[in-house]
């Protein structure tokens, strides 16, 4: 049924803001699939070595087809499949002609269910014949407010805290263009205040302090103010 013009993407190119859950989608992806997951940065696919580069390359497409359905994801592909120039090292554009040899391969067998996932923030730097290649682009934007307000419940929900339903509304509002992994450093920071409330206390009333008397407050409101 999926053959000719519809047979599946052999790429998916996720592109967007940075800290957005653009390698979080991959795993889910080939968790979904029940897929061998291949998480590998565009720096472990180079080699100061001639040669070794290219090698590196088809080495992995071929241990993704011994291990059948797989997902190879590519974080920061822009550094691996950047656009050509003049003074682009020969070694480079040697893997980078490997990898989309071995992209264009993807898929040639009706059993063969490989995926190539790549991910990058500057999608504008990608070598034309590369983003011809990633016919399925996906934006992975900031999260609106809705889901601020699902991100803040979620860090929260297993920490003892006094926030109420407004301070909630309040925090979803003052962290607008903030991403997933931003909210979450927020929180990591703000998640410490009390911590740090205890630090004139004298060694004998520390050790009388309770894991649990030690609880998230509004603090959160005052690192955004």
């Amino acid at each position: 049924m999926f053959k000719g013009i519809r047979a599946p993407p052999k790429g998916v190119l996720l592109f967007g803001p940075p800290g957005t859950g653009k390698t979080m989608i991959g795993r889910c992806v080939a968790s979904q699939c029940k897929a061998t997951f291949f998480n590998i940065s565009a720096s472990s696919l180079t080699s100061k070595w001639v040669g070794e580069g290219e090698k590196l390359v088809r080495a992995l497409f071929s241990v993704a087809r011994l291990k059948l359905p797989s997902v190879i994801f590519i974080d920061e592909v822009d550094s691996l499949l950047s656009s050509r120039s003049e003074t682009e090292h020969e070694s480079s554009r040697r893997i980078k002609t490997e990898f989309l040899v071995q992209l264009d391969g993807v898929a040639t067998c009706s059993d063969e269910r490989l995926l190539v996932l790549a991910a990058t923030n500057r999608p504008q730097e990608l070598d034309e014949a590369a983003r011809r290649r990633f016919v399925k682009r996906l934006y992975i934007a900031l999260p609106e407010s809705e889901a601020r307000l699902t991100i803040v419940k979620n860090l929260l929900a297993d920490m003892k805290h006094n926030l109420e339903s407004a301070d909630f509304d309040e925090v979803a509002k003052l962290t607008e263009g903030y991403s997933g992994a931003d909210m979450r450093q927020l929180f990591a920071e703000a998640a410490m205040g009390p911590i740090r409330d205890i630090d004139n206390c004298s060694s004998m009333d520390i050790e009388t302090i309770e894991a649990d008397e030690v609880f998230f407050s509004p603090s959160v409101g005052l690192l955004l103010k």
